[in-house]
């Protein structure tokens, strides 16, 4: 049986009366993760070779997509702790080469020719700082040099700014059937403090017009906690993402760390602070009453579309079933059970090509419950754990073990409790990575228990 007592409130949650703003202190990670072991760099290119070796049922069995990685961005958005590279025409065309190359290594592996990929995303970064060419470029050689399901959705990420209708059209011809942009908000003056390029009338004419000649998706992204950002404004972001006809959107929570200079502003007054997260939950939750209100489709639990044409793959098959073949500088993957990051160092990377060899920066094993964990992390982010799921794996004593944490959150207002099925509350929807987080800390601790004894 489980007890509940080993584990503190960042697992089990808080006793209050508003779950949603304080069953926990805060949200831990963008994603969950489950323990993983690293590889030790000698062993890295034996594994690696004999991962990619494979090409029979087994290297087929599991679904999966294929992530290529951009580095530049001519501007560093403050909230941003991933920037790599200042974009210049010189810097992206030597880079751009260098990618080609890992593209066409990768594509005559035994393992990437024996399935099909469902989903491709390109992201960064800003892969729209890529030229027009070069995009349609790229858009034909994932088309032609790997194995893609019928209906593969393929999706260029990038930024309104200087999305021209020639690199939409080029990027059309290459095979890009998606395109996601990173708004984040409308609003000018939240946009200016976090560094985002254009006014939002620009912003606004450019996805109308992007949206209006239904030849593909267009999604965005939006960010709710940013300086600047109210409820209201946060309400008109929502108001205006409506007027543009874009096909989806995502709700995603700022979550700033590391050295983003965001903190820096702060720290000097020269920015407010960013929303609290109880502030952040009154966010989402207008966001989902919203959207609600609208009829718009829930995909997951941050992911909405307007129609049936938007489907989000890669997001739904990325953070928890699929196998993903990471290239570019910077790209993570997954595959064969080992977790990978390349290089994020330009140089490194461009050695490494240079002499014809893999990228690999960081390599580990998963956690031999990660198939569990993927389960896990798919429910949350659905809204929906199904016991059927469980015992598909083989694992359904895994959903009777949770049971006494899944009664404690029925009891905190977080989750309900249906015959085979657990459903995240509103409360449980805005929590939902920390939830998967707390069942996957709660298994893998039985799991060193049973190890110790």
């Amino acid at each position: 049986m489980l007890d509940l007592s080993l584990f503190d409130q960042h697992v089990i949650g808080q006793d209050t009366e508003d779950p949603l703003r304080f069953a926990f202190t805060a949200k831990r990670g963008a994603h969950s993760a489950g323990g993983v072991r690293p590889v030790a760099p000698p062993q890295q290119g034996t594994v690696w070779q004999n991962i990619t070796q494979e090409s029979g049922a087994t290297a087929s069995s599991r679904q999966r997509c294929l992530y290529i990685h951009i580095p530049f961005c001519r501007v560093r958005c403050t909230f941003c702790n991933f920037f790599q590279n200042a974009a210049s025409r010189q810097l992206v065309d030597r880079y751009f080469a260098a990618l080609v190359s890992e593209i066409k290594l990768k594509a005559a592996l035994p393992w990437t020719q024996a399935g099909e990929f469902h989903a491709v995303y390109v992201g960064g970064g800003t892969p729209t700082d890529l030229s027009a060419d070069q995009i349609q470029q790229l858009g034909e050689l994932i088309r032609s040099h790997f194995p893609l399901t019928g209906d593969c959705e393929i999706t260029l990420e990038g930024r309104i700014n200087r999305f021209s209708d020639e690199t939409f059209y080029k990027a059309l011809a290459g095979g890009f059937n998606r395109f996601s942009f990173g708004v984040q908000s409308f609003n000018t003056q939240v946009r200016r403090a976090a560094k985002r390029l254009d006014e939002r009338e620009t912003v606004l004419e450019r996805l109308t017009d992007l949206s209006s000649t239904q030849l593909a998706p267009i999604v965005i992204d939006l960010l709710y906690g940013l300086p600047h950002q109210t409820l209201d404004i946060f309400e008109q972001d929502l108001q205006d993402y409506m007027a543009t006809g874009a096909h989806g959107i995502d709700l995603y929570q700022l979550m700033v760390g590391g050295d983003a200079p965001m903190l820096n502003l702060v720290e000097k007054g020269r920015l407010p602070a960013p929303a609290t997260t109880p502030d952040k939950a009154s966010m989402f939750a207008l966001g989902v009453e919203f959207f609600d209100k609208h009829h718009l489709k829930t995909l997951s639990v941050n992911h909405w579309a307007r129609d049936n044409r938007e489907r989000s793959q890669y997001n739904s098959l990325a953070k928890t079933y699929a196998e993903v073949l990471p290239i570019g500088c910077g790209a993570g993957g997954n595959l064969g059970g080992y977790t990978l990051m390349q290089h994020r160092q330009l140089d490194k990377y461009m050695e490494a090509m240079e002499a014809k060899q893999m990228p690999i920066a960081m390599m580990f094993s998963q956690h031999p419950l990660e198939p569990m964990f993927a389960t896990l992390k798919s429910g949350f982010d659905a809204g929906v754990l199904r016991r059927s799921d469980y015992q598909t794996l083989g694992l359904e004593d895994a959903f009777e073990y949770l049971t006494p944490l899944f009664e404690r959150w029925q009891n905190l207002g977080l989750v309900t409790i249906e015959p085979d099925y657990i459903v995240a509350t509103l409360a449980g929807r805005f929590w939902s990575v920390t939830l998967a987080q707390a069942c996957i800390e709660v298994l893998s601790h039985q799991t060193e228990k049973l190890k110790i004894a």
